[in-house]
């Protein structure tokens, strides 16, 4: 079923009857702050060809291009805040009525508004930080900015390993404590809002069918159509800012 704003009433229904549900994001919870969906039209992959994981691991001067692509993008969107998108989602962790935020977004805005860090499963990693990826050692992004604007040489660990922005590239294996933990959520809850999100991008789109799979009760809000549209019990096709504000306003949170 789809529809325009005039569905928040069903849709708080939804939430209402639920005893348990988990939220899933994509770029489009994001973009209201300012960070740009990468995958649409004009967005960065479209323009740039991705660097894979193991031309990354294999290449000093991709490990450089990687680096100068990274600063350049946090030059542009550093600044982002969470938006009223953000803010009603952990309004709803907040009140117990959402168990965990399961994100596709890299940008750390979820726990900025106030989800605890442990209620966020991150699919595709998180661009805030950077990893070792021999020692896991964490790594400050200000740290590798000052020694790299001096040398341009791409960061190495103390340990002689290879430092990575702490996200899943193109070619890298997904995070299998964060795709086992999205998982048990997914079987846990008994409705499953995917938001923001294009749902084409797997394994990640995958959980949504799981949590219908289970029985759980699928509401989609996406200003665009998704490919599970039809699976879903309810789709709202609006902006998600003004969506959950008024979803959490009718759920009574």
């Amino acid at each position: 079923m789809t529809g325009d704003i005039s569905i928040i009433d069903p849709a708080g229904a939804l939430l209402e009857r639920s005893r348990q549900a988990v939220v899933f994001t994509g770029a489009g919870v994001s973009t209201e702050s300012g960070i740009p969906d990468f995958r649409s039209p004009g967005g960065l992959w479209s323009r740039l060809q991705p660097i894979e994981f193991q031309d990354f691991m294999a290449s000093e001067q991709a490990r450089r291009e990687a680096w100068r692509r990274k600063f350049e993008l946090d030059a542009e969107i550093g600044a982002a805040q969470p938006n009223a998108g953000h803010r009603a989602i952990a309004r709803l962790v907040a009140a117990g009525k959402v168990s965990h935020v399961i994100t596709q977004n890299i940008d750390g805005l979820h726990q900025a508004s106030g989800v605890p860090a442990e209620r966020v499963i991150e699919l595709h990693g998180n661009g805030t930080y950077a990893v070792c990826l021999s020692c896991r050692a964490r790594h400050e992004l200000a740290d590798i900015k000052t020694g790299f604007e001096t040398d341009g040489a791409p960061p190495v660990c103390h340990c002689g390993g290879i430092v990575k922005s702490a996200t899943i590239s193109f070619g890298q294996p997904m995070p299998v404590f964060a795709m086992r933990a999205a998982e048990a959520a997914t079987l846990a809850c008994d409705l499953f809002l995917a938001i923001g999100s294009s749902l084409q991008v797997y394994p990640a789109a995958g959980f949504p069918v799981l949590a219908k799979d289970n029985g759980a009760r699928l509401l989609i809000i996406n200003r665009e159509p998704t490919p599970l549209d039809e699976l879903a019990d309810l789709v709202l096709h609006a902006e998600i800012g003004p969506s959950l504000i008024a979803l959490t306003a009718d759920a009574g949170h």
